[in-house]
């Protein structure tokens, strides 16, 4: 015997001769009053692994044969740490009672399962979803059968009793179990829990009830809807069984990109160029807004590369509340890479007037260290 493991006889406190009821009547007892949910003693949870380690062994015959003879030496790859014994070490005390003694199931009747949620991804141009559209879908869904409306049942029959159940819809069984007998209450196989059987069913639905069908549905998309919006159509999903409710239609949005628009929040962010002459003398211009018309943007003279002017406004509508985002507008500074000849006088011109420095304002960094050299 293993010097540190007690005998499992003397762990559930019975003789060696012990029947196996004696036995189970032993660990009923001591399971209750050992449990960690109900003893709150520092040692209870250990003591209560110790106690299903024995009762594994001692209720399985060939186990207990063999600890008869050599001990602990025998089981202990067997009976291990006696946590994985008992599914019902880690469940609350209550929990075990109710399994044992009243059974799991309540016995309530299951109500008629509601239709099924359906999916539909609706694909939107840039400006849709900016401004809102209106929508026409056309989806596949389970209705009410137009031929029994939805009963299942051929023309002139009804639902008949259901002969397992009685009509209650549940059956109810008797099982033995360690802690004695017990009784659960479970739904009806054959009826499904309804009460009633469909014997001749309809001939277009075989007496489901619904049938598939396809259908157009009209959809208002909201100014200011992004990637991450949904649209929720209430009651036009699938059918229910049996006058449940129908299941909802969800509406996910797959909005195209745009050819020089991005969207930032409300904000809308577009890359404009400017040749150096208006950077540097500054403009006036027309810039496209996402509405399809112009608005005014005013370069500043000097303007250097990267530069962000800002149109209040112009941007995306709020999706709940008043008021629309800016559109940011990128100005960049585009060198020219060819020049006719009349434009590459000019900018020489231009050169020789600088001189050899850069003019004091656009000296920049390497101006500066040029500024703290030795002369």
């Amino acid at each position: 015997m293993s010097a540190t493991k007690r005998d499992y006889y003397e762990v559930l406190g019975v003789a060696r001769g012990s029947t196996e009821e004696e036995i189970r009547k032993a660990y009923r007892r001591l399971a209750r009053q050992y449990h960690p949910d109900l003893n709150k003693d520092p040692g209870a949870e250990a003591q209560f692994k110790e106690i299903n380690e024995a009762y594994e062994v001692l209720t399985d015959t060939t186990k207990r044969s063999a600890y008869d003879r050599f001990g602990h030496a025998a089981v202990s790859g067997a009976a291990g740490a006696g946590a994985g014994y008992s599914p019902f070490s880690s469940m609350p005390f209550a929990d075990i009672f109710e399994t044992f003694v009243t059974g799991s199931a309540r016995g309530a009747r299951p109500a008629p399962s509601r239709g099924s949620h359906l999916a539909y991804r609706l694909g939107l141009e840039f400006e849709e979803a900016v401004f809102g559209a209106d929508k026409e879908l056309e989806i596949s869904h389970l209705a009410a059968c137009d031929v029994c409306g939805g009963t299942g049942t051929k023309a002139g029959t009804q639902p008949v009793t259901c002969v397992a159940c009685g009509g209650s819809g549940e059956v109810r069984r008797i099982q033995q179990s360690i802690f004695g007998q017990f009784v659960s209450v479970v739904p009806c196989e054959r009826c499904g829990g309804e009460g009633t059987v469909v014997t001749d069913p309809c001939e277009k639905c075989k007496g489901e009830g619904r049938v598939r069908v396809n259908k157009h549905l009209m959809v208002r998309v909201p100014a200011g809807v992004d990637e991450h919006s949904q649209i929720r159509l209430a009651g036009e999903g699938d059918w229910g069984l049996k006058g449940a409710p129908p299941g909802d239609l969800y509406i996910e949005l797959a909005i195209k990109p745009h050819p020089y628009f991005r969207r930032q929040g409300y904000d809308l962010w577009m890359e404009l160029p400017v040749n150096i002459a208006q950077a540097a003398l500054g403009a006036e211009l027309q810039v496209p807004t996402v509405g399809g018309g112009t608005a005014p943007l005013r370069v500043p003279p000097g303007t250097q590369n990267d530069k962000v002017v800002r149109l209040r406004e112009q941007g995306v509508p709020h999706l709940r509340g008043a008021g629309r985002g800016d559109q940011m507008v990128r100005l960049k500074v585009q060198v020219p890479t060819t020049l006719n000849e009349r434009q590459r006088e000019l900018l020489n011109e231009l050169a020789e007037s600088f001189g050899e420095d850069l003019p004091p304002e656009d000296k920049g960094f390497f101006g500066r260290i040029k500024d703290k050299l030795p002369k």
